[in-house]
């Protein structure tokens, strides 16, 4: 093929590829603006911001990288998590998930590679969600700009973080699940 022919063709093909990463990116895929406008009232009052945005918890939220994750761990029987990039970065984010996936993680508390989310995440009460709830969410969660940043992988029971951790102490008697109830210090140590 001469190479004023292959110039057309290999155009296209840059074009396509183009449009494909655009779309896989979220720019060409929004959903209804109302159904964006729910999930983001939704994620609001769920207050998925608050661990799921940096500088929460140092009272300044970074607006520019909202649910991005972060690099605090929750540290806890279950060893070390943290809260996961949820923007549709392709990378370190949500971005090759579908918008049903998703819904479907926030109903199960299972991801599409079958992992379950753990602690510190209150799945008991986000999987209560309605589907139209969930859908909303996934929705407004796929309309955020992509925003690169890996979090740190989770950490299994006795390996120390590198970084900042929240730690949960042992439950007293009464806040124990039945059955484990964690050792009381000593009186002299109560008073």
């Amino acid at each position: 093929m001469p190479v004023r022919r292959s110039v057309p063709v290999l155009v296209s093909a840059v074009l396509v590829c183009g449009v494909a990463l655009a779309f896989a990116q979220g720019g060409a895929q929004q959903a209804d603006p109302a159904l964006i406008a729910k999930g983001k009232y939704l994620v609001q009052i769920m207050s998925c911001g608050d661990c799921h945005t940096p500088g929460t918890f140092y009272g300044a939220p970074d607006a520019a990288r909202a649910y991005s994750g972060s690099e605090m761990g929750w540290k806890g029987p279950w060893g070390v998590s943290y809260a996961a990039n949820l923007t549709p970065d392709l990378d370190t984010g949500i971005g090759y998930w579908t918008a049903a996936e998703l819904a479907a993680t926030l109903r199960t508390g299972k991801r599409p590679d079958g992992s379950v989310i753990g602690p510190p995440m209150p799945m008991a009460n986000i999987m209560q969600l309605s589907q139209d709830d969930a859908g909303a969410i996934a929705a407004f969660l796929m309309s955020l700009k992509p925003v690169s940043h890996q979090v740190p992988k989770a950490l299994k029971p006795g390996v120390e973080a590198k970084g900042p951790v929240l730690e949960f102490p042992a439950p007293s008697a009464w806040d124990a699940p039945k059955g484990t109830a964690a050792p009381r210090a000593p009186a002299e140590a109560r008073k």
